[in-house]
C-alpha cells in the first residue's frame, strides 16, 4: 500500500470547526494527504467570536510534536496560532533542522477580530519563527502587525514581502484578500528574485471562515507531494478559491468555507 503524504500541523482547535486544527485537517485529507496535529491551545469558538482561549504547556506541545515526528515521520509541517512567546520559541526549536517543508501562518487575529498572538510574542515569531519557513503566509494585517508595513494597494505588496522576507522565511505569499476595491483577490508570492501573482475572482459570500488555515494547508499538502513552491502555492489557491465559493451560514455569524467542495 501506498502512503500518503504525512502533514502535520501544529495549531490551535476551533470547536466550530471552521478554522484551526479542524480545517487544517478537513484540508489535509480533502487533498489526499495524511493529516496529524499537535494541540497548542483551545478555544470556545463559533460563528459569532472567541469565547475563551486555554493554552496548553509547552511540554504538552513538545510530547505531541516528538510522539509523531519520531514514530509516523513527515512530509511537510504547517504552523498556525502560536499565542505565547513560549510556546513560539518551543515550535521554533522544533521545527529547526526538521527537513521537510514548513509552511508558517503567522495567525495575528481571527476572521471576527479576536487576537490571537500576544504582542510579546511578536518578536519572537520574527526572530525565531519566521527563519524556519519554506514559505510564511501573512495576510495584511499580519504582515503589519510584523513589520509595521501597511499595504493599501497591490502596488505596495511588492515592499510588503520584502519587508517579511527581512525575517528569514525562504518565500512570502502576501495575501491580498483584505484589500478594498478591487475586483480579484491578488496573492504575491516572492523570494527576492522570483515573483509570482495568483489572482482568482471575488466571491460575494461573507462565509469566509478558516480562509488562512486552509490556504496554508493546502500549501503544506501539495510541498509534501514534493512540488515546487510556485506550483504548490498555484494549487492551493485554486482549492482555497472553491471552498470560499462553497462557503455556507452556521449559526448566526461568519459561516465556514467549505473543505469538502470537490466531492459535492
Amino acid at each position: 500500500m501506498s502512503i500518503p503524504p504525512r502533514v502535520l500541523t501544529v495549531a490551535g482547535s476551533d470547536s466550530g470547526g471552521g478554522a484551526g486544527i479542524q480545517a487544517d485537517l478537513k484540508t489535509l485529507l480533502a487533498l489526499g494527504a495524511h493529516g496529524m496535529s499537535v494541540l497548542t491551545a483551545v478555544t470556545a469558538q463559533n460563528s459569532l467570536g472567541v469565547q475563551g482561549v486555554w493554552e496548553l504547556p509547552a511540554e504538552a506541545v513538545t510530547a505531541q510534536f516528538r510522539a509523531v515526528a519520531d514514530d509516523i515521520g513527515l512530509d511537510a509541517v504547517k504552523t498556525g496560532m502560536l499565542s505565547s512567546p513560549e510556546l513560539v520559541r518551543t515550535v521554533a526549536g522544533l521545527l529547526d533542522g526538521v527537513g521537510v517543508p514548513v509552511v508558517v501562518d503567522p495567525v495575528g487575529v481571527s476572521k471576527h477580530g479576536d487576537t490571537l498572538l500576544a504582542a510579546e510574542a511578536l518578536d519572537s515569531v520574527r526572530t525565531l519563527l519566521l527563519p524556519t519557513a519554506t514559505v510564511a503566509t501573512p495576510n495584511l494585517d499580519e504582515v503589519e502587525q510584523l513589520t509595521g508595513v501597511r499595504v493599501t494597494g497591490e502596488s505596495g505588496m511588492r515592499a510588503a514581502a520584502e519587508a517579511v522576507l527581512a525575517y528569514g522565511p525562504r518565500w512570502v505569499l502576501v495575501k491580498g484578500g483584505h484589500l478594498p476595491g478591487t475586483g480579484s483577490a491578488a496573492d504575491l508570492l516572492f523570494d527576492g528574485a522570483e515573483e509570482h501573482w495568483f489572482r482568482a475572482a471575488r466571491n460575494d459570500n461573507r462565509h469566509t471562515h478558516g480562509t488562512g488555515c486552509t490556504l496554508a494547508s493546502a500549501i503544506a499538502a501539495e510541498l509534501a507531494r514534493g512540488r515546487a513552491v510556485p506550483e504548490a502555492v498555484g494549487r492551493a489557491k485554486a482549492y482555497v478559491t472553491g471552498a470560499i465559493a462553497g462557503g455556507f451560514a452556521l449559526g448566526a455569524g461568519i459561516g465556514p468555507v467549505d473543505h469538502g467542495w470537490r466531492n459535492r
